[in-house]
């Protein structure tokens, strides 16, 4: 059986084997003892997650990510492998004006380990935050024994802590040889990541699986299905005109934009969410506005709602253009295509599932209308689990907490997942 539908010609991972390692719940020696090897990796965990939180490193804070990024180097660099800071990909943003503006994004860690290994396995995750440099929530504290507020604990400081110490057992396992490792930690994840989706589907596209580390809910459930999402601009220019004198010769951008929102909001359904969520332009009250910008985000359940929705932002621009006299012109894409829980995927669930049940860890998931960069590796053909973090909630907000407790239960999990896959695998 291939995981990954898109993976090179002859790596695969046989059906037999890797269906028996899916059902077996106890483990072996050599894998207890590397579990047991993380009981006491606490301490070490939460002070690089209370480290790593209090330099901020909001998605457009270049210097803040810069700093992050040099301390992850440190941390990750005992595991050995080729790290490499990598540029991100050209993006631009339209301006409030309606002018397409270059947008900055940091480097993203990339980080490769016996990369001629039969079977690999691609670990994601991102560095950023939600909270900008000036954002008032800049540092943690305790709630309780274990409970953790501060920005970025949970998504996905913790999360980074959990891999670093599930590859460090891993490596010190003796199943380390049969299995190589890439890792890509991105500066942009929190705004869809346009810098850095090339090298995630780059390295999406020489691995065999792909485990990311979001946070898990507070009470462990993973998230199966996602929708998809994308984020757009419709910039509308009109003419302006006197409002009492000619109005006739106006051509109204904003009334344009607005009957845009209302029929694109139209467009929802079971499989598609819109979300019209601003619009931009406009001036005295005495003036026909002569420009505006209208920004929406629609979440399709499935790839036929995705191009259905695509299909429709064209249709409806060029009727509201001719309807309204005005031009229209659509910046934007689903940069987070959708991912259904299909076989492929449910295949890796089913593994997760009793790898859990090996270490005493109920494994349970359920669909999200969230998105993360496991969209991206799964539209691939990558079979890819995306919240192995640790347990965390209220994120994106300054009541974001991470529930300490779950630190080494999650890095126990994903180190028996990355033997388990080592075991079914095959050396040439």
């Amino acid at each position: 059986m291939q995981l990954a539908t898109s993976r090179p010609i002859g790596y695969a991972i046989p059906v037999s084997q890797l269906d028996v390692l899916s059902s077996r719940n106890t483990l072996s020696d050599s894998e207890t003892a590397a579990v047991a090897s993380l009981a006491h990796h606490r301490e070490t965990m939460l002070a690089q997650v209370e480290a790593w939180s209090t330099i901020n490193s909001g998605s457009r804070n270049l210097p803040g990510l810069v700093a992050v990024a040099d301390q992850l180097l440190a941390a990750f660099a005992p595991l050995g492998g080729t790290a490499t800071l990598r540029d991100p990909a050209p993006a631009t943003a339209i301006d409030t004006a309606g002018t397409e503006r270059p947008l900055l994004h940091g480097q993203n860690l990339h980080i490769t380990k016996r990369s001629q290994a039969p079977v690999r396995v691609l670990l994601t995750g991102h560095m950023d935050t939600v909270f900008a440099a000036d954002h008032p929530f800049q540092t943690s504290q305790w709630l309780g024994a274990d409970t953790l507020n501060g920005p970025g604990t949970a998504d996905m400081k913790g999360g980074l802590a959990v891999m670093l110490a599930a590859l460090s057992a891993f490596e010190a396992s003796p199943f380390a040889p049969l299995l190589g490792w890439e890792i890509v930690i991105v500066s942009d994840e929190e705004v869809s990541s346009p810098g850095s989706a090339p090298l995630l589907i780059e390295a999406a596209n020489r691995c065999h699986l792909g485990l990311t580390y979001e946070p898990a809910l507070p009470d462990g459930t993973l998230a199966g299905a996602r929708k998809g999402s994308g984020n757009f601009s419709a910039i509308v220019t009109g003419r302006a005109a006197h409002a009492g004198r000619e109005p006739e010769k106006g051509r109204n951008a904003i009334l344009a934009a607005a009957d845009l929102a209302l029929r694109l909001k139209a467009l929802t359904a079971d499989d598609l969410s819109v979300n019209p969520a601003k619009i931009d332009g406009g001036g005295p009250n005495n003036i026909v506005p002569d420009s505006a910008v209208l920004r929406w985000n629609m979440r399709p359940s499935n790839p036929v709602a995705q191009a259905r929705a695509a299909a429709a932002i064209d249709t409806l621009a060029a009727e509201i253009a001719a309807t309204h006299d005005v031009a229209i012109h659509i910046h934007g894409s689903f940069a987070r295509p959708p991912k259904p829980l299909d076989a492929n995927q449910q295949r890796l669930f089913d593994l997760v599932r009793t790898c859990g049940a090996a270490i005493g860890l109920p494994i349970a998931w359920r669909d999200t209308g969230g998105v993360c960069d496991g969209n991206n590796l799964a539209a691939t053909g990558l079979a890819v689990v995306d919240t192995l973090g640790p347990r965390g909630g209220a994120i994106h907000s300054p009541q974001e907490f991470l529930c300490a407790d779950s630190l080494i239960e999650r890095a126990q999990l994903s180190a028996l997942i990355l033997m388990r896959v080592a075991q079914s695998g095959w050396v040439r």
